[in-house]
């Protein structure tokens, strides 16, 4: 693998038609303390990250107004704005935090249309590229939150709307209320629960955003050490490009709060699986 690897060597996906990024994002999640809760413990190597990362050529930056909660929005105006003129932010809604490691589902409608305007301001933001509902709320009915996120798209302060943490079934009754143009589901090499809404993704063109796309299931394996190792590569950047070759519609947002570590993940989006040895770890 080469010592130098930006974004763009992962090639690019289109974004409700009209938002081309690299496939390999940035997961803002990280940039805050432990339990994502509160601040970071080095605040300024968040922001380093941050500034490295568009260095590094990526353009698309996810992340969610729980994430601290409040703080890693905060962080990347502070570190990014103004911003480049390609970078898209996407941000969440409809996850509150009672406490460290606590995530509470909150899907009324005036919950998230404060929690857009709260996100607008705190990114310095006129419209949020891609909004996106951060879990069903089992006390509200699906179509009466995607319903509000479409009537804040229609006010102008939403671009495109996205789906986190669903089901097969939830994507679809969300489809019949408004074009959704995302989903963001837990993916990796130990968890491919989501594999049906990958499929619906592909079907539909949609991007799918894998959460924890390493944390979860890699490193581990002989099949992955050994894979690793014939391309010179971590366990890590292979899952990564394992995530990479399953599927053009996939979009993998690794995250960190370490400069170091960023890079090493970026990397990854050079690195070239064969056919047998996606085969071989998709087993």
């Amino acid at each position: 693998m080469p010592e130098t690897t930006t974004a763009t060597a992962a090639g690019t996906i289109d974004i409700g038609g009209d938002l081309t990024v690299q496939r390999m994002g940035f997961g803002a999640m990280r940039l805050t303390g432990r339990g994502i809760w509160r601040e970071p413990a080095d605040p300024e190597e968040c922001r380093a990250v941050l500034r490295r990362a568009i260095e590094l050529g990526i353009d698309f930056i996810d992340t969610a107004d729980s994430y601290g909660p409040e703080v890693s929005e905060r962080l990347i105006a502070e570190a990014l704005h103004p911003y480049p003129e390609n970078l898209v932010i996407a941000t969440k809604g409809g996850l509150v935090r009672p406490g460290p490691g606590r995530w509470d589902p909150d899907g009324r409608p005036e919950h998230l249309r404060a929690a857009c305007e709260g996100s607008l301001q705190r990114l310095r933001l006129d419209q949020i590229p891609l909004y996106q509902l951060h879990r069903p709320d089992p006390r509200v009915p699906l179509e009466e939150s995607v319903g509000t996120l479409a009537q804040l798209k229609d006010e102008g302060k939403i671009r495109h709307i996205g789906l986190s943490n669903v089901d097969e079934a939830e994507l679809h009754r969300a489809m019949a209320v408004t074009p959704i143009v995302s989903v963001q589901n837990l993916f990796n090499l130990g968890n491919r629960g989501s594999g049906a809404v990958l499929d619906v993704c592909e079907t539909e063109r949609l991007a799918f955003i894998p959460w924890a796309p390493i944390a979860q299931g890699a490193p581990g394996g002989r099949a992955l050490s050994r894979i690793a190792s014939a391309h010179g590569a971590t366990p890590h950047q292979t899952a990564l490009a394992w995530l990479l070759a399953r599927s053009p519609f996939m979009l993998p947002i690794p995250g960190t709060a370490s400069v170091a570590h960023l890079e090493e993940n970026v990397a990854a989006a050079s690195l070239r699986l064969g056919q047998a040895e996606v085969d071989e770890l998709g087993l």
